[in-house]
């Protein structure tokens, strides 16, 4: 019976692995995307300063927030926060790097902080994912703290050419989809969510520190690799959305190495990497509402590109691709484990009623002291 059951789902999954969704989303969006990511690079790149470059595109990522169907004054403010979380995702990250144990746990407090936001205001997606992102990365930036405003400048560079188009957007053409209706930034929380939401965000926080943290002992080459991947896993809404998208992300992880390593083959020049970013860009967000496993495929692409277009690395595919496929695959299955626990309902009940059986009987235990003294 359970192996007619994974059969069956085996082959339920296949059919659906590249089924196309219909899509509301504003052809816009990619474009945005494209832009913002890809000028700041091109600029980099006639300066001669890719690296710059780079970090001022993975600042325009930014623009991914960019609400399409509320008034333009809350779109901004949308985007202003969202950039100042990008900025400090990113000091974050560097400023632990000099230890990599300090930097697990510094990385792992600052998730359980975004993810608790992310739940506790609603977000859409992408949610928290590209925060961590940007973390994760710089968290594995060489540490120099002579060259850290300086890094920092580029990103903060980067989110102001993003929140400027996104302006420019809203003004122009933004602001026939916007909806009349106020949406409040911030609503109550009952209680019991403000706890489930403090468990979701304490485990998925755990398990990006768990999961830098095992990039390092095993000596990989980028460990950011692995909780960008396991972070991607856990922001399945379900148990079963979690595990598909592990499966999903490991089918189009392999054949994106596939795509990445014909694309690193034909050149390596700095012009063709800064077009194919933004190409990979521009399909992705084409993509990524419409089959998560298709825009794996080029998400592969894209973030190998990102990471090392200014590496020496990029000129011998073969090692590079290697390395890559390994990470990835290890960070879908701690995010796939990671998954079970963050949707696995009994465990979090337990956790819950094990956090108010503490927090009574410390309460009892202050208000008898309090009455002892008070005696």
């Amino acid at each position: 019976m359970n192996k007619n059951f994974f059969v069956n789902l085996l082959q339920q999954e296949s059919k659906t692995l590249f089924k196309l969704k219909h899509s509301e989303r504003l052809w816009h969006i990619p474009l945005m995307a494209m832009l913002a990511t890809g000028l700041p690079l091109l600029t980099g790149w006639y300066f001669n300063n890719l690296q710059a470059g780079l970090l001022a595109c993975l600042a325009g990522l930014v623009i991914l927030y960019l609400p399409s169907n509320i008034p333009t004054p809350q779109r901004m403010i949308t985007m202003l926060v969202c950039s100042f979380g990008f900025m400090l995702s990113f000091a974050v990250g560097i400023s632990f790097s000099f230890n990599f144990i300090a930097s697990a746990i510094a990385f792992g407090v600052f998730v359980t902080a975004v993810q608790w936001v992310n739940l506790y205001f609603n977000t859409r997606p992408p949610g928290s994912f590209f925060f961590i992102m940007v973390a994760s990365m710089s968290s594995n930036m060489p540490f120099d703290l002579a060259t850290i405003p300086t890094r920092l400048g580029y990103i903060v560079m980067g989110t102001m050419f993003a929140c400027t188009l996104a302006l420019i957007y809203s003004i122009i053409v933004g602001k026939k989809y916007n909806s009349k209706t106020t949406i409040h930034l911030i609503r109550p929380v009952p209680i019991k969510d403000q706890l489930d939401y403090f468990i979701k965000a304490i485990i998925v926080g755990t398990f990006m520190s768990v999961s830098l943290l095992v990039g390092h002992l095993l000596k990989f080459d980028n460990p950011y690799w692995i909780p960008i991947s396991c972070a991607a896993i856990m922001q399945g809404i379900s148990l079963y959305h979690v595990w598909q998208r592990a499966l999903q992300r490991i089918a189009g992880t392999f054949i994106g190495l596939g795509l990445c390593w014909i694309l690193i083959s034909i050149s390596n020049d700095p012009l063709y990497m800064c077009i194919c970013i933004m190409l990979l860009q521009f399909i992705i967000e084409m993509f990524i509402s419409r089959n998560y496993a298709i825009a794996v495929i080029f998400i592969t692409a894209l973030t190998v590109f990102l990471a090392e277009a200014a590496n020496p690395i990029i000129t011998t595919p073969n090692i590079l691709i290697q390395a890559r496929f390994i990470d990835i695959v290890i960070g879908s299955i701690i995010g796939g484990i990671g998954g079970w626990f963050l949707h696995h309902e009994y465990l979090r009940k337990q956790t819950r009623d094990s956090i108010r059986t503490t927090r009574l009987q410390l309460l009892k235990k202050k208000r008898r002291t309090m009455r002892n003294n008070n005696g």
